[in-house]
């Protein structure tokens, strides 16, 4: 792979020193930025959008830090990767803290699992949702090469994404309830689980998004 670069967006709310180091991992010679400078992600070949935590926190940072914009832009001009709640952060509207308005590039709202989640068999659920899942891959995209169907990736999130539009779902999970693990459009991809700490299944997804060109 000739020499690229990926900005990764510090905001403050992600572990991003894991996330650069499984990128450098699956792409040595790779400029990795931690960065939240817009001149330094808008230059950057590729763009991951990571995030942990609470919602109103996440926003909040990003609005203060003008980075709703530059995600935007982003998301308009070059192959953009959101984790976890970067990819909530995508939404329309997250019921999170009260209800907090999101960046919409995608229509749909986050919702929370619940109290009283339950699985197929009565069993009582915890929340959050910790730990390895299935994803079922509801359509093929470039970033699900060398990935088998159903293959497990680790997630934490009390949290989960529906949509408007189905054609929108790349991959989906069940905990309690079936819900939107992976989301595709043009030159976006964004998934609920943390793929740098999903192991081989993981690390081939980042892999194939540093290969990625955006096209579908």
């Amino acid at each position: 792979m000739s020499r690229t670069s990926v900005a990764v967006i510090d905001y403050g709310m992600g572990n991003l020193h894991s996330a650069a180091k499984a990128l450098e991992h699956v792409a040595p010679g790779v400029e990795v930025r931690v960065t939240h400078a817009a001149e330094n992600i808008l230059s950057a070949d590729r763009v991951v959008f990571p995030g942990v935590g609470a919602i109103r926190d996440c926003m909040a940072e990003i609005l203060r830090l003008g980075l709703d914009e530059v995600v935007r832009e982003a998301a308009r001009s070059k192959p953009l990767l959101g984790i976890c709640v970067g990819m909530q952060s995508l939404m329309t509207r997250s019921e999170e803290n009260g209800g907090v308005d999101c960046l919409n590039l995608f229509p749909g709202r986050v919702n929370f699992f619940g109290d009283n989640l339950v699985d197929t068999s009565g069993e009582k659920l915890k929340v959050p949702h910790m730990g390895w899942n299935q994803v079922h891959q509801e359509r093929p995209h470039p970033l699900w090469q060398g990935i088998p169907d159903n293959a497990r990736f680790y997630f934490v999130h009390s949290y989960y994404v529906t949509v408007d539009d189905d054609s929108l779902v790349t991959g989906r999970g069940e905990y309690g309830v079936p819900f939107v693990a992976t989301l595709g459009r043009d030159n976006v991809f964004a998934a609920q689980f943390h793929p740098e700490k999903s192991q081989k299944s993981g690390l081939q997804l980042l892999r194939n998004f540093m290969h990625w060109d955006g096209t579908v």
